[in-house]
């Protein structure tokens, strides 16, 4: 009798607690929310899928849109997805397993390991290429001045190197200044493959994806290789999309495939580490500092910042036609992850608005949107003299690509090869604005202008010496 007592009692517990836990985890109003952010994907667009855990569970995963446009494919919540820079804190990963090992140190000079890499006469370590702090320019901007962007040559890590090689200076002396910078990373895959003595691709999978069982992630290493159940990237142009796949074999600062369910897996090794251990944890995810002891927001292949007051560890990514997000709020243990394969899915913002749907009350109010700014001032436009005076060839070894500086039609353009014109816009009596970034002309002791230098986010100060 009293075991039977006994049991019921436990059978009411049970009822008890049961709604409430399934409420905390799957609530309708998020739920319903996520469907309304992702609506404005269909059966005749791309789409993205979206992943939610909470206390390490998934609690939601959902797809949306289409995987592939000429076959009718759908997506699911287990379709393949370039993760673009959400990859980044992959190879940061790897880098510290070896590290752990003591077969590196990340403050180990770079050139001890990739002796390909320019002396530029400053400590250059591999925790500046992690945190974005070393002045390496960016690989693929240097090569999209050149008129080549990425997607538009089958680039390998050969091709990185050699690119790398040819650079004469640094953005700027490491540890004193922050730019985003691809090269960096795949340096990095580089170090580990060379330190490693196997393929990064092989090092990552044996290291990381088998133990935390992420089955559906690889490294596209081979862009030709078939992956089953990969989405084709998309681009929208003038209402119509096209097929915008990354065809390059370079990989580390992106190139991740996988799903919203493995990097929920692989959000929650962070908190239970299965690879690695809470010390490296810890490093990769506590801000850097600059030489004057200035904190950055980023870890190692990690921004840590709020999102609305919240804690936030996480990166996006955009490759090709593919973009990515991924949160973690360490504080309520929750995850988000969401993949789309649309250049106008806009996963950062989505991603942001599934966490603010689950995290609810926690949030502060929504910052107010900034004021809008004034257009700038009208500028007196240089003389027909004051633009033929900077006419002519200018060239760089480090880019390997001649402009043709000439004017057209009152204004300064820059042409190259084979059918490229920039137009420029003036913006200074010899400095301009064009598609390539601001473009500033210089000149020699004698007064005479001789070279130009090109300046972007991510590459800074590209000389053009005229010919």
């Amino acid at each position: 009798m009293k075991k039977t007592l006994l049991i019921a009692a436990i059978v009411v517990l049970i009822q008890s607690v049961m709604p409430a836990q399934q409420g905390a985890a799957v609530a309708p109003a998020p739920a319903t929310a996520v469907d309304e952010i992702f609506s404005k994907w269909t059966s005749s667009t791309p789409g993205c899928a979206v992943g939610v855990a909470i206390g390490g569970k998934p609690v939601l995963a959902k797809a949306y849109g289409m995987s592939d446009l000429e076959r009718d494919v759908r997506n699911t919540p287990d379709t393949i997805f370039e993760a673009g820079s959400v990859s980044k804190q992959f190879t940061a990963m790897a880098v510290q397993l070896l590290a752990n090992e003591g077969k590196l140190s990340i403050d180990d000079p770079v050139r001890k390991y990739i002796p390909e890499l320019p002396d530029y006469g400053k400590p250059l370590t591999i925790r500046h290429m992690l945190s974005h702090t070393s002045g390496l320019r960016d690989w693929g901007s240097v090569e999209s001045i050149a008129g080549w962007p990425r997607t538009t040559r089958e680039y390998t890590h050969a091709h990185v190197l050699e690119i790398v090689s040819r650079q004469k200076s640094l953005n700027f002396d490491p540890g004193t200044k922050w730019s985003y910078s691809n090269t960096g990373f795949n340096l990095a895959a580089i170090i580990v493959s060379r330190v490693s003595g196997m393929p990064f691709a092989e090092f990552s999978k044996q290291r990381i994806f088998i133990p935390l069982g992420m089955a559906h992630t690889s490294w596209r290493d081979d862009h030709t290789r078939v992956v089953k159940g990969r989405a084709i990237a998309y681009s929208l142009d003038n209402g119509e999309y096209h097929i915008e796949m990354p065809f390059e074999n370079v990989y580390g600062n992106g190139g991740l495939l996988t799903t919203v369910g493995d990097l929920l897996i692989w959000n929650e090794n962070f908190v239970n580490p299965k690879v690695g251990n809470p010390k490296l944890i810890a490093e990769m995810t506590t801000v850097g500092k600059f030489n004057d002891g200035k904190p950055l927001e980023y870890g190692l292949g990690l921004f840590v910042e709020e999102h609305r007051g919240v804690r936030n560890v996480y990166h996006s990514g955009s490759t090709a036609g593919y973009r990515a997000h991924l949160n973690r709020f360490p504080d309520s243990r929750t995850s988000v992850a969401v993949l789309c394969n649309g250049s106008n899915g806009d996963a950062s913002r989505s991603a942001n608005r599934v966490s603010d749907a689950f995290l609810g009350d926690r949030l502060k109010p929504a910052p107010p949107a900034p004021p809008a700014t004034a257009p700038p001032a009208a500028l007196n436009p240089p003389s027909s003299a004051q633009l033929e005076a900077l006419t002519g060839s200018y060239w760089s070894e480090e880019a390997e690509t001649m402009f043709v500086a000439a004017v057209d039609q009152g204004s300064l353009v820059l042409r190259r090869r084979p059918d490229a014109v920039i137009k420029l816009t003036a913006i200074g009596p010899e400095k301009f604005r064009g598609s390539i970034g601001t473009v500033t002309f210089m000149r020699n002791g004698s007064g005479a202008v001789d070279s130009f230098s090109v300046n972007q986010d991510r590459v800074w100060d590209l000389r053009f010496t005229r010919k």
